[in-house]
Protein backbone atom coordinates (compact mmCIF):
# COMPACT_ATOMS: atom_id res chain seq x y z
CA UNK A 1 0.00 0.00 0.00
CA UNK A 2 1.12 3.36 -1.21
CA UNK A 3 2.10 6.30 1.86
CA UNK A 4 -0.98 8.23 -0.11
CA UNK A 5 -3.05 5.46 0.32
CA UNK A 6 -2.10 4.65 3.66
CA UNK A 7 -2.61 7.41 4.70
CA UNK A 8 -6.24 8.77 3.44
CA UNK A 9 -8.19 7.07 6.43
CA UNK A 10 -6.43 9.76 8.80
CA UNK A 11 -6.95 13.04 6.32
CA UNK A 12 -11.12 12.23 6.32
CA UNK A 13 -11.84 14.52 8.47
CA UNK A 14 -9.64 17.63 7.81
CA UNK A 15 -10.52 16.51 4.11
CA UNK A 16 -13.76 17.40 4.34
CA UNK A 17 -15.42 20.70 3.52
CA UNK A 18 -18.10 22.58 5.38
CA UNK A 19 -21.08 24.39 3.49
CA UNK A 20 -18.81 27.97 3.10
CA UNK A 21 -15.89 25.82 1.72
CA UNK A 22 -13.53 25.52 4.85
CA UNK A 23 -11.82 22.57 6.23
CA UNK A 24 -12.04 21.32 9.94
CA UNK A 25 -8.34 22.66 10.50
CA UNK A 26 -8.87 25.79 9.00
CA UNK A 27 -11.92 26.52 11.55
CA UNK A 28 -9.75 25.44 14.23
CA UNK A 29 -6.90 28.07 13.61
CA UNK A 30 -8.90 30.55 12.91
CA UNK A 31 -11.03 29.89 15.78
CA UNK A 32 -7.87 30.17 18.64
CA UNK A 33 -7.92 33.16 19.50
CA UNK A 34 -11.14 33.13 21.53
CA UNK A 35 -11.15 29.95 23.53
CA UNK A 36 -14.00 29.77 25.79
CA UNK A 37 -13.41 30.53 29.09
CA UNK A 38 -14.86 27.88 31.80
CA UNK A 39 -15.85 29.17 35.20
CA UNK A 40 -13.77 27.44 37.88
CA UNK A 41 -16.89 26.36 39.38
CA UNK A 42 -17.75 24.23 36.31
CA UNK A 43 -18.11 20.88 35.24
CA UNK A 44 -17.14 19.75 32.59
CA UNK A 45 -17.04 15.90 30.89
CA UNK A 46 -14.76 15.20 27.95
CA UNK A 47 -14.47 12.33 25.30
CA UNK A 48 -10.99 10.97 25.04
CA UNK A 49 -10.75 8.73 21.89
CA UNK A 50 -8.00 6.23 21.29
CA UNK A 51 -6.25 4.40 18.08
CA UNK A 52 -5.87 1.05 20.22
CA UNK A 53 -8.51 -1.97 21.20
CA UNK A 54 -10.29 -1.60 24.70
CA UNK A 55 -7.51 -2.49 27.21
CA UNK A 56 -4.85 -3.24 25.13
CA UNK A 57 -1.47 -4.17 27.11
CA UNK A 58 0.42 -0.86 27.18
CA UNK A 59 -1.38 1.42 25.11
CA UNK A 60 -5.10 0.71 25.79
CA UNK A 61 -4.61 0.44 29.55
CA UNK A 62 -2.64 3.24 30.19
CA UNK A 63 -4.79 5.53 27.52
CA UNK A 64 -7.57 4.46 30.56
CA UNK A 65 -5.27 5.02 33.38
CA UNK A 66 -5.06 8.61 32.27
CA UNK A 67 -8.62 9.30 31.99
CA UNK A 68 -9.13 7.87 35.43
CA UNK A 69 -6.10 10.30 36.76
CA UNK A 70 -7.45 13.12 35.01
CA UNK A 71 -11.03 13.17 36.86
CA UNK A 72 -9.68 11.93 40.12
CA UNK A 73 -6.88 14.50 39.97
CA UNK A 74 -10.01 17.40 39.44
CA UNK A 75 -11.78 15.91 41.83
CA UNK A 76 -14.66 15.55 38.90
CA UNK A 77 -14.20 19.03 37.93
CA UNK A 78 -13.27 17.04 34.42
CA UNK A 79 -13.89 13.79 33.71
CA UNK A 80 -12.94 12.21 31.00
CA UNK A 81 -14.43 9.34 29.59
CA UNK A 82 -12.60 6.95 27.15
CA UNK A 83 -13.83 5.38 23.97
CA UNK A 84 -11.48 2.70 22.28
CA UNK A 85 -10.60 2.10 18.66
CA UNK A 86 -13.36 2.71 16.32
CA UNK A 87 -16.53 3.24 19.39
CA UNK A 88 -16.70 6.74 18.66
CA UNK A 89 -14.46 7.30 15.78
CA UNK A 90 -12.04 4.96 13.57
CA UNK A 91 -8.91 4.78 14.82
CA UNK A 92 -7.03 6.66 12.09
CA UNK A 93 -9.46 9.29 12.77
CA UNK A 94 -7.98 10.54 16.18
CA UNK A 95 -6.35 13.38 15.03
CA UNK A 96 -9.16 14.84 13.03
CA UNK A 97 -11.50 14.16 15.74
CA UNK A 98 -9.80 16.09 18.53
CA UNK A 99 -9.09 18.61 15.44
CA UNK A 100 -12.38 19.38 14.84
CA UNK A 101 -13.52 19.30 18.41
CA UNK A 102 -15.64 15.98 17.72
CA UNK A 103 -13.63 14.65 20.83
CA UNK A 104 -11.97 16.73 23.29
CA UNK A 105 -8.94 14.25 23.98
CA UNK A 106 -7.23 11.42 21.81
CA UNK A 107 -4.73 9.13 23.34
CA UNK A 108 -2.52 7.72 20.06
CA UNK A 109 0.78 7.99 18.42
CA UNK A 110 1.59 10.87 15.40
CA UNK A 111 3.57 8.68 12.92
CA UNK A 112 -0.43 7.60 12.48
CA UNK A 113 -1.06 11.44 11.13
CA UNK A 114 2.44 11.81 9.53
CA UNK A 115 0.31 12.86 5.99
CA UNK A 116 -0.96 15.96 7.26
CA UNK A 117 2.57 17.51 8.28
CA UNK A 118 6.04 15.29 7.87
CA UNK A 119 7.60 16.80 10.66
CA UNK A 120 5.20 15.07 12.88
CA UNK A 121 7.75 11.96 12.59
CA UNK A 122 9.92 13.62 14.63
CA UNK A 123 7.92 13.39 17.49
CA UNK A 124 6.95 9.75 17.66
CA UNK A 125 9.65 8.11 16.07
CA UNK A 126 12.69 7.89 13.61
CA UNK A 127 14.69 5.04 12.36
CA UNK A 128 17.93 4.77 14.21
CA UNK A 129 16.77 7.66 16.06
CA UNK A 130 16.35 8.47 19.69
CA UNK A 131 15.17 6.10 22.61
CA UNK A 132 12.50 6.50 25.19
CA UNK A 133 14.98 8.48 27.88
CA UNK A 134 16.41 10.01 25.15
CA UNK A 135 13.57 11.32 23.48
CA UNK A 136 11.88 12.79 26.58
CA UNK A 137 14.39 14.40 26.95
CA UNK A 138 14.46 16.35 24.18
CA UNK A 139 10.59 16.63 24.50
CA UNK A 140 10.68 18.44 27.75
CA UNK A 141 14.13 19.92 27.96
CA UNK A 142 15.66 20.31 24.44
CA UNK A 143 12.58 22.33 22.76
CA UNK A 144 10.61 19.84 21.10
CA UNK A 145 7.65 20.54 22.90
CA UNK A 146 7.70 23.78 21.60
CA UNK A 147 8.10 22.67 17.80
CA UNK A 148 5.60 19.90 18.69
CA UNK A 149 3.02 23.30 19.26
CA UNK A 150 3.93 24.64 16.59
CA UNK A 151 3.42 21.50 14.18
CA UNK A 152 0.02 21.16 15.62
CA UNK A 153 -0.96 24.60 16.53
CA UNK A 154 -2.64 24.78 12.52
CA UNK A 155 -5.11 21.85 13.19
CA UNK A 156 -5.91 23.45 16.66
CA UNK A 157 -4.14 20.69 18.61
CA UNK A 158 -2.35 20.58 22.06
CA UNK A 159 -0.42 17.81 22.11
CA UNK A 160 1.71 16.36 25.38
CA UNK A 161 4.23 13.44 25.19
CA UNK A 162 2.98 10.36 27.31
CA UNK A 163 4.67 7.59 27.37
CA UNK A 164 7.12 4.90 25.17
CA UNK A 165 7.20 1.39 24.63
CA UNK A 166 11.22 1.43 24.53
CA UNK A 167 12.49 -0.17 21.32
CA UNK A 168 10.27 -1.97 19.69
CA UNK A 169 10.75 -5.78 17.91
CA UNK A 170 11.63 -5.55 14.49
CA UNK A 171 8.27 -7.89 13.27
CA UNK A 172 6.47 -11.57 12.31
CA UNK A 173 7.93 -12.76 9.34
CA UNK A 174 6.74 -16.21 7.45
CA UNK A 175 9.98 -16.25 5.73
CA UNK A 176 13.56 -15.74 7.32
CA UNK A 177 14.98 -12.23 6.15
CA UNK A 178 18.78 -13.26 5.07
CA UNK A 179 19.85 -10.42 2.22
CA UNK A 180 17.82 -7.46 1.55
CA UNK A 181 16.66 -8.93 -1.18
CA UNK A 182 14.18 -10.77 1.35
CA UNK A 183 12.49 -7.60 1.70
CA UNK A 184 11.47 -7.52 -2.01
CA UNK A 185 7.29 -8.02 -2.64
CA UNK A 186 6.64 -8.62 0.98
CA UNK A 187 3.21 -7.51 2.27
CA UNK A 188 3.49 -5.60 5.76
CA UNK A 189 1.69 -3.65 8.37
CA UNK A 190 4.11 -1.54 9.38
CA UNK A 191 3.58 2.58 10.55
CA UNK A 192 5.67 5.38 10.59
CA UNK A 193 8.69 6.15 9.00
CA UNK A 194 10.11 2.77 9.15
CA UNK A 195 7.22 1.47 6.30
CA UNK A 196 9.01 4.18 4.13
CA UNK A 197 12.21 3.10 4.85
CA UNK A 198 11.05 -0.50 3.90
CA UNK A 199 9.32 0.32 0.48
CA UNK A 200 12.35 1.97 -0.47
CA UNK A 201 13.72 -2.09 -0.31
CA UNK A 202 10.72 -3.50 -2.14
CA UNK A 203 8.27 -3.78 0.70
CA UNK A 204 4.28 -3.32 0.05
CA UNK A 205 3.18 -1.72 3.05
CA UNK A 206 0.18 -2.27 4.85
CA UNK A 207 -1.14 0.50 7.93
CA UNK A 208 -3.59 -1.68 9.60
CA UNK A 209 -4.86 -0.89 12.77
CA UNK A 210 -3.38 -2.90 15.60
CA UNK A 211 -6.53 -4.61 16.22
CA UNK A 212 -6.76 -6.17 12.89
CA UNK A 213 -3.24 -7.08 12.46
CA UNK A 214 -3.34 -10.89 13.68
CA UNK A 215 -6.52 -11.46 11.45
CA UNK A 216 -4.36 -9.88 8.41
CA UNK A 217 -1.77 -12.57 9.25
CA UNK A 218 -4.35 -15.65 9.69
CA UNK A 219 -5.66 -14.74 6.15
CA UNK A 220 -2.90 -14.38 4.24
CA UNK A 221 -3.41 -10.74 3.33
CA UNK A 222 -0.51 -9.71 4.98
CA UNK A 223 3.18 -11.60 4.78
CA UNK A 224 4.93 -9.98 7.68
CA UNK A 225 3.69 -7.56 10.62
CA UNK A 226 4.97 -5.39 13.43
CA UNK A 227 3.23 -4.84 16.09
CA UNK A 228 5.54 -3.54 19.62
CA UNK A 229 7.55 -6.26 21.64
CA UNK A 230 6.71 -9.50 23.57
CA UNK A 231 4.55 -8.06 25.64
CA UNK A 232 1.80 -6.85 23.31
CA UNK A 233 2.79 -9.16 20.50
CA UNK A 234 2.26 -12.14 22.84
CA UNK A 235 -1.16 -10.86 24.07
CA UNK A 236 -2.30 -10.64 20.63
CA UNK A 237 -0.81 -14.16 19.37
CA UNK A 238 1.26 -12.88 16.50
CA UNK A 239 3.36 -16.57 17.45
CA UNK A 240 0.71 -18.20 16.13
CA UNK A 241 0.53 -17.02 12.30
CA UNK A 242 4.54 -16.12 11.72
CA UNK A 243 7.48 -17.98 13.53
CA UNK A 244 10.88 -15.84 12.62
CA UNK A 245 10.73 -13.15 15.52
CA UNK A 246 13.10 -10.32 14.78
CA UNK A 247 14.36 -8.10 17.36
CA UNK A 248 15.11 -5.35 17.68
CA UNK A 249 13.27 -3.00 15.03
CA UNK A 250 15.78 -0.65 13.31
CA UNK A 251 12.84 1.73 12.80
CA UNK A 252 11.49 2.24 16.79
CA UNK A 253 13.97 2.52 19.73
CA UNK A 254 11.71 4.65 21.41
CA UNK A 255 8.47 5.64 19.99
CA UNK A 256 6.62 7.98 21.83
CA UNK A 257 2.40 7.73 23.00
CA UNK A 258 0.53 11.05 22.63
CA UNK A 259 -2.42 12.98 24.28
CA UNK A 260 -4.00 15.58 22.23
CA UNK A 261 -6.59 17.70 23.21
CA UNK A 262 -8.82 20.32 21.45
CA UNK A 263 -6.66 23.42 21.45
CA UNK A 264 -9.50 26.03 21.89
CA UNK A 265 -10.62 23.84 24.70
CA UNK A 266 -7.42 23.41 26.77
CA UNK A 267 -6.92 26.91 26.51
CA UNK A 268 -10.24 27.85 28.20
CA UNK A 269 -9.75 25.63 30.94
CA UNK A 270 -8.67 27.45 34.58
CA UNK A 271 -5.47 27.56 35.03
CA UNK A 272 -5.32 24.47 37.72
CA UNK A 273 -7.05 22.38 35.28
CA UNK A 274 -4.43 22.76 32.62
CA UNK A 275 -1.98 21.61 34.80
CA UNK A 276 -3.71 18.85 35.82
CA UNK A 277 -3.90 17.63 32.56
CA UNK A 278 -0.50 18.45 31.55
CA UNK A 279 0.99 17.08 34.97
CA UNK A 280 -1.07 13.79 34.28
CA UNK A 281 0.23 13.23 30.78
CA UNK A 282 3.38 13.72 32.57
CA UNK A 283 2.96 10.78 35.13
CA UNK A 284 1.31 8.84 32.57
CA UNK A 285 4.85 8.74 30.40
CA UNK A 286 6.80 7.59 33.64
CA UNK A 287 3.55 5.02 34.22
CA UNK A 288 3.59 3.80 30.92
CA UNK A 289 7.26 3.64 30.22
CA UNK A 290 7.38 1.29 33.00
CA UNK A 291 4.40 -1.12 32.20
CA UNK A 292 6.37 -1.99 29.01
CA UNK A 293 9.38 -1.94 30.47
CA UNK A 294 8.64 -4.63 33.39
CA UNK A 295 6.00 -6.53 30.91
CA UNK A 296 8.52 -7.01 28.28
CA UNK A 297 10.98 -8.11 29.94
CA UNK A 298 8.82 -10.93 31.76
CA UNK A 299 7.11 -11.82 28.43
CA UNK A 300 10.24 -12.72 26.50
CA UNK A 301 10.72 -15.95 28.12
CA UNK A 302 6.70 -17.07 27.41
CA UNK A 303 7.17 -16.05 24.18
CA UNK A 304 10.15 -18.14 23.03
CA UNK A 305 8.52 -21.13 24.68
CA UNK A 306 5.86 -21.03 22.36
CA UNK A 307 6.60 -24.02 19.60
CA UNK A 308 8.41 -22.96 16.64
CA UNK A 309 9.44 -19.44 17.35
CA UNK A 310 12.71 -18.27 16.54
CA UNK A 311 14.39 -15.22 17.99
CA UNK A 312 16.14 -13.43 15.00
CA UNK A 313 18.55 -10.32 13.93
CA UNK A 314 19.25 -8.64 11.03
CA UNK A 315 22.48 -8.96 9.42
CA UNK A 316 24.84 -5.74 9.89
CA UNK A 317 24.78 -6.01 5.90
CA UNK A 318 21.18 -5.83 5.74
CA UNK A 319 21.10 -3.06 8.88
CA UNK A 320 23.14 -0.93 6.77
CA UNK A 321 21.38 -0.72 3.85
CA UNK A 322 18.34 0.29 5.51
CA UNK A 323 20.22 2.77 7.59
CA UNK A 324 21.69 4.52 4.22
CA UNK A 325 17.92 4.34 3.01
CA UNK A 326 16.82 6.00 6.19
CA UNK A 327 19.43 8.86 5.84
CA UNK A 328 17.34 9.23 2.25
CA UNK A 329 13.83 9.33 3.64
CA UNK A 330 15.31 11.88 6.77
CA UNK A 331 16.67 14.33 3.49
CA UNK A 332 13.49 14.54 1.91
CA UNK A 333 11.81 14.92 5.12
CA UNK A 334 13.72 17.63 5.72
CA UNK A 335 12.88 19.58 2.43
CA UNK A 336 9.46 18.72 2.64
CA UNK A 337 8.27 21.90 4.58
CA UNK A 338 9.87 24.46 7.02
CA UNK A 339 8.34 23.02 9.79
CA UNK A 340 10.52 19.54 8.66
CA UNK A 341 13.41 21.26 8.17
CA UNK A 342 13.41 23.21 11.38
CA UNK A 343 12.52 20.01 13.90
CA UNK A 344 14.84 17.78 12.11
CA UNK A 345 17.90 20.28 12.38
CA UNK A 346 17.03 19.76 16.17
CA UNK A 347 16.41 16.64 16.23
CA UNK A 348 19.61 15.48 14.81
CA UNK A 349 21.56 17.76 16.59
CA UNK A 350 20.28 16.36 19.73
CA UNK A 351 20.79 12.39 18.27
CA UNK A 352 24.24 13.22 17.13
CA UNK A 353 24.90 14.33 21.04
CA UNK A 354 23.21 10.94 22.28
CA UNK A 355 25.29 8.84 20.15
CA UNK A 356 28.73 10.15 21.63
CA UNK A 357 27.23 9.81 25.07
CA UNK A 358 25.92 6.63 25.45
CA UNK A 359 28.86 4.93 23.55
CA UNK A 360 30.64 6.24 26.64
CA UNK A 361 28.11 5.43 29.20
CA UNK A 362 25.11 3.23 28.31
CA UNK A 363 26.58 1.18 26.13
CA UNK A 364 29.45 1.24 27.98
CA UNK A 365 26.95 -0.07 30.81
CA UNK A 366 25.73 -2.92 29.11
CA UNK A 367 28.76 -4.10 28.27
CA UNK A 368 30.26 -3.87 31.82
CA UNK A 369 27.12 -5.45 33.49
CA UNK A 370 27.30 -8.61 31.05
CA UNK A 371 31.19 -8.84 31.87
CA UNK A 372 30.09 -9.04 35.46
CA UNK A 373 27.22 -11.90 35.03
CA UNK A 374 29.22 -14.70 35.84
CA UNK A 375 31.68 -13.62 38.32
Amino acid sequence: MSEEKSRKPSEAVVGRRDLFGLGAATIAASTLAAPAIVRAEEKLTWKMVTSWPKNSPGVGVNAQRLADQITAMSGGRLTVQLYAAGELVPPFECFDAVSSGAAEMAHASPYFWQGKEKAFHFFTGIPFGLFANEHMGWIWFGGGQQLWEKAYAPFGVQPFYCGSSGPQAGGWFRKEIKTIDDFKGLKMRIAGLGGEVLRRVGVNVVLLPPGEIFQAMQSGTIDAAEWVGPWNDLAFGLFRVAKNYYMPSFFEFGPALELMVNKKLYDGLPADLKEIVKRAAYASAAESYADFSYHNVVSMKPLMEKEGVQIRTLSDDVVKVLAKETKAAMAEIAASSAMAKETYESFEAYRQQCMTYAKSMDMAAYEMREAGRDA
